[in-house]
């Protein structure tokens, strides 16, 4: 009989049991939001905004508390604990590692960021600063950066010790968050109805976190090829886009991370480094280098500023900094179990520490240099006149970054390039986050295999079609706050994991026996 079933999982493709449930939750979500977008986002804004307002401290604090135990868990005798056999080389060398977890953590959102979020801050700084102001511009880049620094990094990858350990030590054939809690609740609950709303709570933020990052993503590509064909935006363009990229990801998928996402990944690197020394070859380098400086002057001076911001004692209304950090904390909630499944699974043969450091320091220092120089180039056109860069950005912020790329000589090549790194980040974003979620909530055994490819389309094909679906019907923005507020249960289940590798390493007394041994020196005759 036991034989019987184990044949059964085998040919069973996905497991039912948690995947069912969440695409109905999503289904559920959607529909009525996208129907009634005006009503349901009124309803959930004035939730979003009475959590704001209760909770701003927490998420505040949550992040720090994550970025702590980042720092402990890397300086203290748990970061000399191996993801796998000590005597193993880990998968990949430091540069495909370092461009694979930095095209996972950013993706097109950073080239978003990198553009607009400064222009947000300038017409609604905070502390009294005057709108427009010099100053006003000083925080509006000296934010971007701060909204990919180490909170949100730290927030990411906690989740990851505990699923690496889970998988490449005790060799567990599921990479879920339930089975990291078997060592905290026991067998009953993990094997119960306990588990497996955990692991629901994980597939509904990655489904819905995974469709808003696309939709949100997919007008970069679509603005920037109207701006380039003198074409109207609608949705058989973004039909086009996605089509296109989905069909690339297809070929991703099939080559594996080894001929796919680290190929991309890789290579959208090179690229973005390429497009960015023409930026300051082309444009305005020389002030891009002093505002980038000056930047990081601001950033480290006001760091504690930006991390704990409730605005308690200035009255009337938030300004943006303080409600857009609560909500990127809590957005970044939603994708950090996805982050931590996926760099956990790319980590074997690495120790904790060089996990949580690379992830820490390395997408951090690329994505500071992308906003310094895509900041730049929209402040100096700004200041010069020759682009009216904060109306536009109040008008529609979309519209802001091909009128932003355009001003560069060989505009068209310019904004086309634009284009093909902002695919392949869509690529390798929708190629890792469907890896993730066909790990998850696949039947194969993950401390031996990759997930079923077939899985990863069909899972890829439902990620598409809710984000088609939201973006024709308008309901995009719901689910967007929606993804915010799904952030709150991922915290706790954050902390537990964090709890669960702290007890299963020890349990383990892994720090004794899962280290890098130091070969015996040779005696001298």
């Amino acid at each position: 009989m036991d034989k019987e079933n184990r044949s059964k999982e085998k040919r069973r493709l996905i497991d039912h049991r948690i995947f069912a449930p969440s695409i109905l939750i999503m289904i559920a979500i959607c529909v009525p939001f996208a129907l009634y977008e005006n009503e349901s986002l009124k309803l959930l804004n004035s939730i979003f905004n009475q959590i704001v307002d209760i909770l701003n401290w927490g998420y505040l604090w949550y992040a720090i508390l994550m970025v702590a135990a980042g720092l402990y868990f890397s300086f203290s005798k748990y970061g000399n604990v191996v993801l796998g056999d000590p005597m193993e080389k880990p998968r990949f060398n430091l540069f495909e590692y370092s461009s694979i977890l930095i095209a996972m953590g950013l993706g097109s959102t950073i080239m978003r960021t990198g553009m607009t979020e400064w222009g947000n801050v300038a017409v609604d700084p905070p502390f009294g600063v005057e709108a427009q102001s010099a100053e006003a511009l000083m925080w509006g880049n000296a934010y971007s950066m701060f909204l990919w620094s180490f909170q949100t990094f730290a927030i990411f990858v906690m989740a990851a010790p505990a699923l690496g350990y889970l998988v490449h030590v005790r060799k567990k054939p599921h990479m879920r968050i339930s089975e990291a809690c078997r060592s905290i609740f026991g067998d009953t609950f993990t094997d119960g109805i306990g588990g497996k709303i955990l692991d629901v709570i994980f597939l509904v933020s990655i489904l819905s976190g995974a469709a808003v990052t696309l939709g949100l993503g997919t007008p970069i590509v679509t603005y920037s090829l109207a701006e380039i064909f003198n074409i109207e935006i609608t949705f058989g363009l973004t039909l086009i886009v996605t089509i296109v990229w989905v069909l690339f990801f297809s070929i991703s998928a099939y080559l594996g991370i080894e001929r796919g996402i680290k190929k991309l990944s890789t290579l959208n690197m090179y690229l973005a480094g390429i497009f960015a020394v023409f930026i300051m070859v082309a444009g305005p380098g020389v002030f891009i280098l002093n505002y980038f400086t000056d930047s990081i002057g601001f950033l480290f001076t006001h760091y504690i500023d930006m991390s704990l911001n409730t605005n308690a004692v200035y009255p009337g209304e938030s300004t943006h900094i303080q409600s857009n950090t609560v909500f990127w904390f809590a957005y970044n909630a939603t994708w950090a179990m996805l982050h931590s499944v996926f760099a956990a699974t790319i980590s074997k043969g690495r120790t904790i520490r060089e996990m949580i450091l690379t992830y820490l320091l390395a997408p951090m220092l690329i994505s500071w240099g992308a906003t310094a120089v895509l900041g730049g180039l929209g402040v100096e056109r700004y200041l010069s006149g020759e682009l009216p860069v904060l109306d536009i950005i109040q008008e529609d912020a979309m519209a802001a970054i091909p009128a932003i790329i355009s001003s560069l000589p060989f505009a068209i090549f310019a904004i086309a390039a634009f284009v093909v790194i902002a695919m392949l980040f869509m690529i390798t974003t929708l190629d890792s986050t469907t890896y993730t979620i066909a790990s998850y909530a696949g039947t194969r055994n993950m401390s031996k295999s990759e997930p079923s490819k077939n899985l990863r389309l069909i899972v890829a094909a439902i990620i598409t079609v809710f984000s088609l679906l939201l973006m024709r019907i308008g309901g995009l923005a719901p689910l967007e706050v929606v993804s915010g507020i799904m952030g709150i249960p991922i915290i706790f289940v954050q902390f537990l994991t964090i709890y669960a590798a702290k007890k299963m390493m020890d349990e383990d007394r892994a720090w004794v026996n899962n280290v890098r041994k130091n070969k015996p020196r040779k005696q001298k005759k």
